[in-house]
């Protein structure tokens, strides 16, 4: 998601955050989404994560928009297994990083998800080494499992009737 700094905790400069299919009117601009070079280490470029959602049998791709622009991807699918909703791809162009957009949108797919698919149970993963991932989720609520998704730390969410997703807003 982010390189090794951390993420600001949404703030009276936060943009208004939310997250759509992605379409027709929105591929171009999730392929055109662009991170920092020291993060292609931590994310795929959106083409692929595209092609995955279109291809592949699991993941169906939410686009990102910040005041009306489209600034952002993630990817989700539901493990037949445990009924995990899985969240991946999370990324954030680089010209709009550090405003807290990334914590928002995984905030709000959650909130989504649950909303229109019952999902309780949330999961994701990252690379050890991906610090400002780790503490954006850990923010959020996600705890570390001690799982390996390949070489990806799993760390998971279990909603609640009381559950509260870390700190909120726009």
């Amino acid at each position: 998601m982010t390189d090794a700094t951390d993420s600001p905790t949404p703030g009276p400069d936060t943009p208004h955050v939310t997250i759509e299919p992605v379409g027709p009117s929105t591929w171009r601009d999730v392929a055109d989404l662009d991170v920092h070079a020291s993060q292609r280490a931590f994310v795929a470029e959106p083409s692929r994560y595209l092609a995955l959602c279109c291809y592949g049998d699991d993941w169906s791709p939410l686009a990102v928009r910040a005041d009306d622009r489209i600034v952002g991807f993630l990817m989700w699918a539901v493990d037949p297994d445990d009924g995990s909703c899985w969240l991946g791809g999370i990324l954030v162009d680089r010209r709009h990083q550090r405003r807290g957009i990334g914590r928002l949108a995984t905030r709000r797919a959650i909130e989504r998800l649950h909303a229109a698919h019952g999902c309780r149970a949330f999961a994701l993963s990252y690379l050890p080494e991906n610090v400002a991932a780790r503490r954006t989720y850990a923010a959020l609520g996600f705890v570390e499992t001690g799982e390996l998704e390949g070489d990806e730390m799993v760390a998971r969410l279990q909603l609640d009737d009381s559950s509260e997703l870390g700190p909120s807003s726009a």
